[in-house]
């Protein structure tokens, strides 16, 4: 009896050691063949994105399916932005799909930029492409071929800017403060003549700020601030607060 289960036993091993060896040769391999091309948007491309059109259509990302061989399997792509000239040393990420196409209204190409690291009211190089994947991560990726659009993103927050007689641009153009987003307080360091000057949002007069009592304190609408004599400033504005510096360097 003892012997006739040692047999039993030792059948079920080598049935289960057959199973597996029958498992492994059975499972597909899925191999990369085709790397994915991408087609749209080409090097031709450049915008200067606007917060005014945020919802409109920027660009549509349009590239090839890459091909694995082996089983089907679903093939994930990620669009990557890098610094132009930088052979995507250090990639980013800004979009993933599984389609052959992705559409990015100004909006969702401007977060794209920031996000990819590119300062606002500078216009970009930047080099794009699209890497597919199979499963988790980056198993098995391809890499699609390159191009180098150039963007010109906007702030995320608030464009304010100072405007008057005795800034660079005169009554005729804004100077886009600078943003600290430590402080949140904006910021302007350059040249100013003797003259006024005031601060607006969105380079429009629908919102925009002085001081009625030259005391440091902004009002809304308020009275154009007097800058006295010529020389090199450091302007510093809390808009929450609503109260502002002027310090001559």
């Amino acid at each position: 009896m003892k012997n006739i289960y040692k047999i039993l036993i030792a059948f079920v091993g080598v049935l289960a050691v057959s199973c597996n060896a029958d498992d492994v040769e059975d499972r597909p391999v899925i191999e990369p063949a085709t790397a994915p091309v991408l087609l749209t948007p080409k090097s031709d491309f450049s915008i200067v994105l606007q917060n005014t059109n945020a919802s409109n259509e920027a660009t549509t990302f349009v590239w090839d399916y890459a091909q694995y061989n082996g089983t089907q399997t679903i093939v994930n792509y990620s669009i990557e932005m890098a610094k132009a000239g930088t052979s995507f040393a250090n990639p980013v990420v800004v979009a993933t799909t599984t389609d052959k196409f992705k559409t990015f209204t100004v909006a969702d190409l401007n977060s794209a930029c920031l996000n990819a690291g590119f300062a606002p009211f500078v216009a970009s190089s930047i080099d794009v492409r699209i890497k597919s994947s199979v499963g988790s991560g980056t198993s098995l990726s391809q890499v699609s071929n390159s191009y180098t659009i150039n963007v010109t993103p906007y702030p995320a927050w608030p464009n304010w800017g100072i405007i008057g007689s005795a800034t660079p641009g005169g009554w005729d153009a804004d100077t886009n403060l600078d943003y600290d987003l430590t402080t949140k307080k904006y910021s302007y360091v350059g040249p100013l003549v003797a003259g006024e000057i005031k601060f607006r949002l969105d380079d429009s007069w629908t919102t925009n700020y002085g001081d009625d009592g030259n005391d440091l304190t902004l009002d809304a609408g308020g009275a154009n601030i007097p800058i006295p004599t010529a020389g090199n400033y450091t302007i510093v504005i809390d808009f929450t607060a609503k109260t502002y510096t002027i310090t001559k360097n």
